[in-house]
Parts: C-alpha cells; sequence; structure tokens
C-alpha cells in the first residue's frame, strides 16, 4: 500500500506540472503583435516613460523629422519586444535611428544606426553615447527616462549643428579628469621651471625640454576635452587655474627644497 501511495503520489504530481507548464503564458520574444496600431514613434512597451513623457517625446521627434528629414524612433522593452517586425512598421532607412531601451543588459541604450549618420558622427561618437547616458550609474541617478531623452537631444543637437565628432557636454568626472591632468602638468612644469644656475628666474632649456610633457597632459588632456564639448568659460578657467596653481606650488616646493639642502650642505 505504502508503494502505490508514493506511484499516486508520483503521478499526481507530473501531472500537475504539465498542467502548469501547458497552461503558463509563453513570453514572446518576437511579436509583431505588440506593436500599436496607429503610427507613433514611440514604443514604450517597458514604461519608462509618463503618458506626458511620451506624448511630447513623440510631438518633438514628429517635429524634428518634419524639420530635418532625420527619422528617430525610441522603443523600450524589457521581456517583450516586437523584434524585426519595428523596421516595416517604422520603414527604417538609411536616415533612420532606431534607440533601443533594454535594462537587462549592462547598457540601457542600444542603436541601430542608419550609414547616413555615420557622415556626421562617427562609430565612436554613438560608443561615447551610449557610455556616458546607457551605464548603470547615469540611470541610478536620472532614471531610465532620462538617459533616453538626453541621448535623442544630443543627437538632435548634433544634427542641428551638421555633425560631431564628439558627444557635446561635460560630465563632472570627465571635467575631475581633464583637472587632475592639467594640475600634473603644472607641477611638471613648475619643477621644470626652476632655476638651476645663480642669477636665473626660471629655467628656459628645462621648460622646454620637459615641454612635450607637461602641453600634453595641460592641452591635449586639460584643454581640448573641455573645448570640444562645452562652451562654457567656467570649466576652461578652473583648469587653467589649476595649471597655474600646480605651476606655482611645484617651483615653490622645489625652491625650499633646494634651499634646505644647500642648508644642511653648509652645515656640514
Amino acid at each position: 500500500m505504502g508503494a502505490q501511495q508514493r506511484l499516486r503520489t508520483l503521478v499526481i504530481g507530473i501531472a500537475l506540472t504539465c498542467l502548469l507548464i501547458g497552461g503558463a503564458p509563453a513570453e514572446a520574444s518576437d511579436n509583431p503583435e505588440l506593436l500599436p496600431d496607429h503610427a507613433t514613434p514611440v514604443i514604450d512597451l517597458a514604461r519608462a516613460f509618463s503618458d506626458q513623457q511620451r506624448a511630447d517625446l513623440e510631438t518633438s521627434l514628429d517635429d524634428f523629422e518634419q524639420r530635418s528629414g532625420w527619422k528617430l524612433r525610441v522603443l523600450t522593452q524589457y521581456e517583450r519586444t516586437p523584434g524585426l517586425a519595428v523596421k516595416s512598421f517604422w520603414g527604417l532607412d538609411e536616415r533612420s535611428l532606431l534607440l533601443v531601451a533594454d535594462p537587462r543588459g549592462g547598457n540601457l541604450l542600444n542603436f541601430n544606426v542608419g550609414d547616413a549618420f555615420f557622415a556626421l558622427m562617427p562609430r565612436t561618437w554613438w560608443v561615447e553615447l551610449q557610455t556616458r547616458y546607457g551605464n548603470q550609474y547615469y540611470v541610478r541617478d536620472n532614471g531610465e527616462d532620462g538617459a533616453i531623452l538626453a541621448a535623442i537631444g544630443a543627437v538632435e543637437l548634433c544634427l542641428d549643428r551638421g555633425g560631431c565628432q564628439v558627444v557635446p557636454g561635460l560630465p563632472v568626472e570627465q571635467w575631475l579628469w581633464t583637472l587632475t591632468t592639467a594640475v600634473l602638468g603644472g607641477l611638471i612644469a613648475g619643477f621644470a621651471a626652476y632655476p638651476r644656475k645663480e642669477g636665473e628666474v626660471i629655467s628656459w632649456s628645462w621648460l622646454l625640454l620637459l615641454s612635450p610633457l607637461w602641453v600634453m597632459l595641460f592641452g591635449v588632456f586639460g584643454i581640448a576635452p573641455v573645448i570640444t564639448r562645452t562652451q562654457e568659460l567656467l570649466p576652461l578657467l578652473r583648469n587653467g587655474l589649476g595649471f597655474l596653481g600646480g605651476a606655482v606650488a611645484a617651483y615653490l616646493i622645489a625652491g625650499a627644497t633646494v634651499g634646505r639642502t644647500r642648508q644642511s650642505s653648509g652645515e656640514a
């Protein structure tokens, strides 16, 4: 009787498992039925936007297409996706950009870029756009909606400008990096400029000898990324002051070190 009871329990368990598997709704990974029944430049399956945000974005993208001829489309998804059906739904071509926002990957943003865009923004531009606005830290601080809208705004801005080589805007972490390199360049220039001979105020020979290093740190890494990404003068002024401050500090430190060394030698 015990064996029969165990067998009956096993059969019931198998039957329930089959029933649950058969009755569970399957999530389609490529389902054109998810497409809306009306024309729209935004398909928000992941509910990343509020109703008002979605309406405003739809109006903005339609107006931009009418004004410029560039077709920008946004698809947000999570577990459900219409897949390749969006290509025919939107008539995507070489002047079309499809932004796909899917939080399941390591980066929220993915881009399907038409060939005509690459004449205005190189492939490295799209990589920078993805890493700047799609990374988990930006999404955490600004939300999925903020990340999508910021990326679309950068695309529209560069198309209006006739193209960009870098993504407009200077994030705080990138500015801090440029400030650090500017200060480091100033430190090297200050140490190089300290006089090695009697009667010198500035050691021009050493300053020129080390100029490739401090010019690269200050000019290439400290100034160029700022002026190519923003027209604001404040970060440029801060980096310039950082360079001067580093140079003066290094000059004074070198002078104090040399003074102590000479004093120790005299006492000896």
